[in-house]
């Protein structure tokens, strides 16, 4: 089965020709840690931290997933863990369900729960604000992905994980209550979705 139609659209989309150099160096180290998951048969379990587990590290944990699916690459569970918890942004769910994703909310509350799908087959990535230590998280045989400088610096440690790697990216929460809220989380998404397009089809099967 393949993603929604929507979702394909905007995939197929992705300009990774356009991110520089640099960038791809910064991502290399994980591309090679998939890699020799693959090629060792092992499952892949990646575990994106941010400070508050809110917008970026929600955000490149699904996109992670949904790539993953989309070239095939099998095995791989995506997390997300902040160093504290607070609430997955709304405007978040608001971008994906803009991009292609189904998003229900499950619970209400201070801390909703989402069911984000990304193919009519495949089970949701369930969004919510947690700790990177939650129980909802893998307590070893991981790499941890730092997606903030804040999370980077203040996590020099993350326990369990046998990787940490920092792919950062910068905070659309900058940008809300502003009349460009919307254009930069759409705009923060894109990028991430590229790169992990990027990272995903580097993996030989």
């Amino acid at each position: 089965m393949a993603l929604f139609k929507v979702l394909t659209d905007f995939v197929l989309a992705l300009d990774i020709q356009s991110i520089a150099t640099e960038r791809k160096q910064t991502l290399s180290s994980l591309v090679d840690y998939i890699q020799q998951k693959v090629d060792d048969g092992k499952s892949i379990r990646i575990n994106f931290i941010c400070t508050h587990n809110s917008r970026r590290s929600h955000l490149s944990q699904i996109w992670a997933q949904t790539l993953a699916y989309q070239f095939g690459i099998e095995n791989v569970t995506c997390y997300s863990g902040g160093t504290e918890a607070t609430a997955l942004f709304p405007m978040v769910a608001e971008t994906l369900t803009n991009t292609g994703f189904e998003v229900k909310t499950l619970s209400e509350g201070n801390n909703p729960v989402y069911s984000i799908k990304f193919s009519e087959n495949e089970h949701p990535v369930i969004g919510f604000s947690k700790r990177m230590d939650d129980d909802f998280n893998p307590k070893s045989n991981f790499v941890a992905i730092m997606t903030c400088s804040q999370a980077d610096e203040g996590c020099p440690f993350v326990p369990g994980a046998e990787k940490r790697i920092p792919i950062t990216y910068e905070d659309p929460k900058a940008f809300d209550n502003t009349s460009h809220q919307a254009e930069k989380y759409s705009e923060r998404s894109t990028q991430i979705a590229a790169e992990m397009s990027y990272v995903f089809s580097q993996i030989k099967k």
